[in-house]
């Protein structure tokens, strides 16, 4: 997935207009919708000021895999405390939290 793509869909995985992230980010609405449909070729300072309040890091919107990470804070946090376990307590808080849903 082209960066393009990657960037569009991060802002709609976010529910965020051209406009809002415009206001957000200081990059004007054009200049997002043109790298949008992939006619400009961003700069990494556009794309990191892009990145921010869709709440991702610039790595995470140049990820050629696309597996792009879309976590809220809470589940940021879950994560970060999950690496943190052992691999036996890691299971255990697994399979508690299957029972969950």
């Amino acid at each position: 997935m082209d960066i393009a793509k990657r960037l569009k869909n991060a802002r709609k995985s976010k529910d965020i207009s051209v406009y809002k992230l415009s206001q957000l980010s200081g990059v004007s609405e054009t200049h997002i919708r043109d790298l949008e449909r992939g006619d400009r070729n961003p700069s990494l300072d556009t794309l990191d000021r892009l990145a921010k309040p869709l709440g991702l890091s610039l790595a995470d919107l140049l990820n050629e895999t696309g597996e792009v990470s879309y976590l809220n804070k809470a589940e940021k946090e879950l994560v970060k405390c999950f690496r943190m376990l052992s691999d036996e307590k890691a299971d255990k808080l697994l399979d508690f939290l299957k029972t969950l849903v």
